[in-house]
């Protein structure tokens, strides 16, 4: 059998319909209203003759033949909701960076075709000028109240009255497994790409429908229902839902069963208030997005009075976790687990890494189904303890291509051996024992003097340091070595250091070809709100430092 999202999250909504489903900091939603909710809100779109108009087996992999919505959102209910309605209505919702410019949505929302935007009050005065600028008419727009005091725009339905305007039946739509999920990934240069999955293959790869550690699928709606009858404690994200890892952990839960937590607070990362929230909900596992996260969240454990207890699992995905901040974790919250999740929008949930009390994170990786290494040259999938590094790969479950680029989807999704891949560009060594050592992204890899360095090398070697808060590694260009490795770093508050003892510690932890041959200090770093380092900025303040 083959699952559909809307038809899974259905199924347990009707089997648990007065549980918590959505959390959103002391507003509660049961799975009953939330399939409610939803089914409105596939109502309101249908109605707009919004939907499937082109069926998969008529289209080609980077086509779609499918309506698109865009969901200009911070953290809320409303976002689930609309994603599992939009799904309902054989709609695909695709997430927007509401850290965008003007020009860059115009980008956007033209790449994506958009039919229709659900945005946040807060961003309306930049969505108005991008849908202006970019002369963008037709475009659906509803309107999510958040308190900002910003009225609708010319046209746009606020989204309660939109819901309240329609009936909650069940739409006569039947969802398919070939119906897209859309996530637009930024990566590390470029422009934005949506990569295309259909909803079985991600829902089975990284939204609960394979079991961690053993790879098993679920095999039926029966098989699902049953799994999620036994009540459970709920889990929370610190990330955006934005974020590929944050939908992936908030599907895992609601076709799961089991209540989904976001704090409240949505303009900044507040760590106490996130701490609170998890402490009051009794959450069993949080996820995040690497040491962006991870530092505030441990300097607030650390000052703070938090009952913690039944916190059991961490995990971080889409940036690693520095091995010193493992360390204070586990110190504070000694039944916790960390499980470092390797994977990305073209992968899906790839490899994991975990981390206690009585095991320390070997800096491996432990594949799951489908993931392999393949050669440089793409022409061979190499074999546990090939001394070659090559390029992360999966098979299997993975997406059809990038939307409206086939260029783009045969590099990316290559055929090696017969066997379709996903080759997003990180580099790789499969070792004898069969994990994997993953090196980093090839598209910010430094090659200085012949030698190819790893960004993400270096960064984990110089936050061992202890007077660094923050680090990004970048190069610039370089007369002698073509380029050179700068790290641009932070400081901790209260903290002094050189650049000699910065580099003197990476010394202790990598070979020398690989360290910085400069050190820019800046009072914070730029990230995303996920949390991922802005290298293109890294770079800039590198060759200011000049």
């Amino acid at each position: 059998m083959e699952f559909n999202l809307a038809q899974v999250f259905s199924a347990v909504a009707a089997a648990n319909p007065q549980r918590d489903c959505i959390v959103f900091g002391h507003r509660r939603f049961t799975y009953a209203q939330t399939a409610e909710r939803t089914r409105r809100f596939a109502r309101a779109l249908n109605s707009w003759g919004f939907g499937a108009h082109r069926e998969r087996a008529a289209l080609a992999p980077h086509e779609s033949g499918q309506s698109h919505l865009g969901l200009y959102m911070a953290n809320c209910n409303e976002y689930l909701e609309a994603m599992l309605g939009a799904y309902q209505a054989r709609v695909a919702p695709f997430n927007v960076n509401y850290r965008y410019v003007a020009e860059e949505l115009v980008y956007l929302l033209g790449n994506a075709r958009a039919d229709a935007v659900m945005y946040h009050a807060r961003f309306a005065p930049t969505l108005a000028e991008a849908l202006d600028k970019g002369q963008l008419t037709g475009v659906r727009l509803i309107h999510v109240d958040d308190g900002s005091g910003n009225d609708p725009l010319p046209g746009a339905v606020e989204y309660e009255e939109l819901l309240a305007s329609v009936s909650d039946e069940p739409l006569d739509v039947t969802p398919s497994p070939d119906d897209l999920y859309v996530l637009y990934t930024g990566g590390t240069t470029g422009m934005p790409k949506a990569v295309l999955w259909r909803q079985n293959d991600i829902y089975l790869n990284a939204m609960g429908g394979r079991t961690y550690g053993t790879g098993e699928t679920v095999t039926s709606l029966d098989e699902i229902v049953e799994k999620s009858r036994p009540e459970g404690p709920g889990s929370m994200t610190f990330a955006p839902l934005m974020h590929g890892a944050a939908q992936w952990a908030a599907f895992i839960k609601l076709c799961g069963g089991r209540p989904f937590v976001m704090a409240p607070t949505t303009t900044h990362f507040d760590p106490a208030e996130a701490w609170s929230v998890a402490s009051r909900e009794r959450v069993v596992s949080v996820s995040m997005v690497g040491d962006a996260f991870g530092r505030p969240l441990v300097d607030e454990l650390e000052s703070g009075d938090y009952d913690l207890s039944g916190l059991l699992v961490l995990i971080t995905g889409g940036a690693a976790l520095s091995a010193p901040l493992k360390q204070r974790f586990i110190e504070l919250l000694p039944q916790l687990t960390i499980l470092d999740a390797g994977g990305s929008s073209e992968s899906g949930s790839q490899m994991g890494q975990v981390s206690s009390r009585q095991q320390s994170a070997s800096g491996r990786f432990a594949p799951n189904p489908g993931a392999v290494v393949v050669s440089e040259d793409m022409t061979r999938i190499l074999s546990p303890g090939d001394k070659e590094i090559g390029w992360l790969a999966q098979q299997g479950l993975i997406p059809l291509g990038y939307l409206g680029d086939p260029e783009k989807t045969a590099r990316t999704f290559p055929v090696i051996e017969g066997i379709r891949h996903s080759v997003p560009g990180d580099r790789a060594r499969w070792d004898a024992d069969g994990q994997i050592e993953l090196l980093g992204r090839d598209s910010v890899t430094i090659n200085s003097g012949g030698e190819k360095i790893f960004a993400e090398e270096v960064e984990a070697a110089i936050a061992q340091h202890p007077a660094v808060y923050d680090v990004v590694v970048t190069g610039r260009p370089s007369t002698r070595w073509g380029n050179e490795v700068v790290a641009v770093v932070q400081l901790a508050e209260g903290e002094q250091a050189d650049a000699d003892s910065i580099i003197a510690e990476a010394a202790r932890h990598l070979a020398r070809y690989k360290l910085p041959k400069d050190v820019v200090f800046r009072d914070r770093l730029q990230r995303s709100p996920s949390g991922k380092a802005d290298y293109r900025w890294a770079k800039e303040q590198a060759v200011q430092g000049i």
